[in-house]
């Protein structure tokens, strides 16, 4: 008789689990080649930088039972970024303040369920 684990079980029986299961080594390897990236560009392919950090938490992200996908691009958001930055210092640093919230806009509309 073959045996099922106890998270196995919970999720026959309609229980749900979220956990994260990416490691710290491979956090700390997308963090500096994040930022390394960044700094030589001087900033310019900080959206790279930030949609391949992202998408790395995504994938490794379950909520729910239900794995997340981020299909974000850097393309994308360069051309956000770009125009948040325009709006940044037309307004004399006034739209920094919503240039978070903006920024988490765009990443939830590009954050999804993969089953």
């Amino acid at each position: 008789m073959e045996t099922e684990s106890v998270t196995e079980i919970r999720l026959q029986q309609g229980e749900t689990s979220s956990y994260f299961d990416g490691g710290l080594f491979q956090l700390i390897g997308y963090t500096l080649l994040g930022w390394i990236v960044t700094v030589i560009t001087l900033g310019i392919c900080f959206p790279w930088s930030y949609t391949m950090i992202y998408s790395w938490k995504a994938r490794h992200t379950v909520i729910g039972g239900k794995r997340l996908r981020f299909d974000g691009t850097a393309v994308q958001l360069f051309g956000n970024w770009i125009k948040w930055w325009l709006l940044t210092i037309i307004t004399l640093g006034i739209y920094s303040f919503w240039l978070y919230i903006a920024l988490e806009k765009w990443k939830t509309k590009h954050t999804h369920f993969v089953n």
